[in-house]
């Protein structure tokens, strides 16, 4: 059994982490997913979801401050 290689999270676009959560869920959902590698896929899942949802927070944050801004001026 190979473990897949993974790229840093930190240093992938939003996009991308999508992509590849997409991409693992796939292939958990498939036939022909190795069960030894479910724990690999199942914390990559985790990774990928928590990173996007900081990164989706601070945006969202960021969008606040901006219209708050906006609001004042």
């Amino acid at each position: 059994m190979q473990q897949p290689k993974f790229q840093p999270v930190a240093e992938m676009t939003y996009n991308q982490a999508v992509n590849e959560l997409d991409s693992i869920l796939r292939t958990m959902q498939s036939d022909a997913c190795d069960i030894d590698l479910l724990t690999v896929y199942t914390r990559r899942a985790t990774e990928l979801l928590d990173e996007c949802r900081r990164r989706l927070t601070t945006t969202d944050k960021e969008l606040q401050s901006i219209l708050a801004n906006l609001q004042q001026q």
